[in-house]
């Protein structure tokens, strides 16, 4: 008897997760490709052969399921910029964050169309989607921490929460796709000419 209660309950488990990682090998089969943007929720569904409810259940937009996608990735992203953050903790705090955008920028080169992903939103919705992501709260933390940290230098300086949207937004997909196909900037040009837009000098 007992064992004919929890069955059920396993099953369904076991269902999600194939469910799930069918999803995940669908989505990264299409956006592979036919690139991020250009695939529907609905594509993503037929392929996985589910039904798009059982897509929604999961996954409400492509941003969440780009996130699940990049989930590890993230994680040793800022594993890599933790470790480089406490390997330099005693070089200026300008020289850190200059690091910092270094490992960011070779990170979306590496995974850019699922870092597009990640930061496509509802378009009715897209700033407060962007600032609820993981990625962009957990980035934008450490920009904050640093700019604080060269607040102290006695140099006047902007509000450091304004300072780090403003670079998160010329971090982001948008703004580093224009500067790198419409005005010819390599990844190393962007680098320089946003370390030295916001004053981090070596």
């Amino acid at each position: 008897m007992k064992d004919t209660d929890v069955s059920p309950a396993r099953s369904e488990r076991r269902d999600a997760a194939e469910n799930r990682q069918r999803i995940l090998d669908a989505a990264l089969r299409l956006f592979e490709q036919n690139g991020v943007e250009q695939v529907s929720m609905n594509q993503i569904a037929a392929e996985a052969q589910i039904g798009p409810g059982t897509l929604y259940r999961r996954y409400r937009n492509k941003s969440e399921l780009c996130l699940d996608l990049m989930k590890e990735n993230i994680v040793l992203h800022f594993e890599n910029i933790e470790e480089y953050l406490k390997q330099n903790r005693t070089s200026p705090p300008s020289q850190r964050l200059r690091g910092l955008l270094d490992l960011f920028i070779r990170f979306r080169e590496k995974k850019s169309q699922l870092l597009a992903g990640v930061e496509e939103s509802a378009s009715t919705n897209r700033s407060r989607s962007r600032t609820q992501s993981p990625l962009y709260v957990e980035l934008h933390q450490l920009l904050v921490e640093l700019f604080d940290e060269m607040a102290v230098s006695g140099q006047p300086q902007p509000n450091c929460v304004f300072k780090a949207d403003m670079l998160m937004m010329a971090l982001s997909n948008d703004s580093y796709s224009f500067q790198k196909n419409e005005r010819g900037y390599s990844p190393e040009m962007f680098l320089e000419q946003i370390c030295l837009t916001f004053r981090l000098y070596p």
